[in-house]
């Protein structure tokens, strides 16, 4: 047999300690079931817990993403080749817990299924409860959530929880705010998000979208689920014109079905494009409108050639605003009647919302509230 690599070692490191840890508590299993109800806060009586909440908001459909790889690759950073050393030098596995989630910022809560996976992959006989669901609004010093069980196994899944859940958590709350600034256009995410949480960032997206009124929608997920010709393809190929003749050949000898984006700089290139697909049966379905918002030295934004590609195009395609989307011009961006508002700043510019795990909650809450953060 040939020796691992060390970061397979690692791997199987992580995973048998993890085992050990599941394998030492079951004094503290309880069942998991696939359909999370939503528990209520603890001065809640049990005649008044609310009925159970609708089926969490799924991830999107991916072909090859696997999450539960990206949950294992989280876990073994953390664990490397000797596992969690401060928990094995002061916390016997024998000991339970209880740890409560507590919002030190107001924000729109997001990652709640997701951290339901990584307790289940770190230790199924944890129990976790919560107060509020994804998508739900969250104010600062609230305690919305609980887990109970094997100390070790808690602290182990903590941080990794909480750097999901955080950085979801971000993302939708400035979606749900950019959503809300920008209708009656929608907004969409980009393609500008972590190597390797593509779909965590996107599922973060979707969140507000199910769970709110308004919310953010996705763009595509990669390369293979939309055909989208942007500058250098145009380049490449040699015009506009070029490019889509290419795009409905191909689909046609393929015989493949999926929505087809245009990139246009220019009110020229808009022009080209419509005159192409007065000519000639297209696959195209949507016209990306590309930096057509323009900075003002005063701050503001000059939206006027964002107007007239719109009013050319007339409703025969849908169209995308992108460039310089900002909290502070989407608005103005979303009244010149484009259909859609695409920025990568929710993925590639997200603020964490500040959210903690703590054993020992009153003595969190007062530290909380003496630094102004619960």
């Amino acid at each position: 047999m040939m020796p691992l690599t060390p970061a397979a070692a690692a791997a199987v490191q992580i995973r048998q300690h993890l085992l050990s840890i599941s394998s030492s508590s079951s004094a503290c299993c309880r069942l998991r079931l696939p359909a999370r109800p939503r528990a209520a806060p603890p001065s809640m009586s049990a005649e008044a817990r609310p009925a159970p909440s609708p089926v969490a908001v799924p991830p999107p459909a991916h072909p090859t993403y696997d999450l539960s790889a990206v949950i294992t690759l989280a876990l073994s950073e953390d664990a490397g080749d000797r596992g969690d050393v401060s928990c094995l030098a002061t916390i016997p596995i024998d000991v339970n817990a209880e740890a409560t989630f507590i919002a030190k910022e107001d924000g729109v809560i997001a990652g709640i299924s997701l951290a339901d996976m990584i307790f289940k992959q770190v230790d199924p006989s944890l129990k976790v409860e919560w107060f509020e669901d994804d998508g739900n609004f969250v104010h600062k010093g609230l305690q919305f959530g609980k887990v109970y069980g094997c100390a070790q196994s808690i602290i182990v899944a903590e941080r990794v929880v909480l750097n999901f859940m955080q950085r979801m958590s971000g993302i939708a709350t400035m979606t749900k705010a950019m959503a809300d600034a920008a209708r009656p256009a929608c907004i969409l995410e980009t393609r500008k998000t972590a190597p390797g949480l593509r779909l965590v960032d996107k599922w973060a997206v979707s969140i507000p979208f199910y769970v709110l009124i308004g919310g953010g929608k996705n763009h595509r997920l990669g390369l293979f689920d939309m055909v989208m010709i942007k500058d250098n393809h145009i380049s490449v190929a040699g015009g506009i014109t070029n490019a889509m003749t290419s795009v409905d050949q191909f689909l046609e000898k393929e015989k493949l079905a999926v929505p087809v984006e245009v990139e246009t700089r220019t009110l020229e290139e808009v022009r080209y494009l419509l005159k192409y697909s007065d000519k000639n049966k297209t696959s195209l379905t949507r016209i990306m409108l590309d930096n057509m918002v323009v900075p003002l030295p005063n701050g503001d934004i000059d939206v006027s050639m964002l107007k007239d590609a719109v009013q050319l195009i007339n409703g025969r395609f849908e169209t995308e605003a992108s460039g310089n989307v900002t909290m502070d011009t989407v608005k103005k961006i979303g009244e010149t009647g484009v259909t859609y508002i695409s920025s990568g700043a929710l993925t590639h510019s997200v603020k964490a919302l500040d959210i903690s795990l703590k054993i020992g909650t009153e003595l969190a809450l007062q530290v909380g509230r003496r630094t102004n953060r619960a």
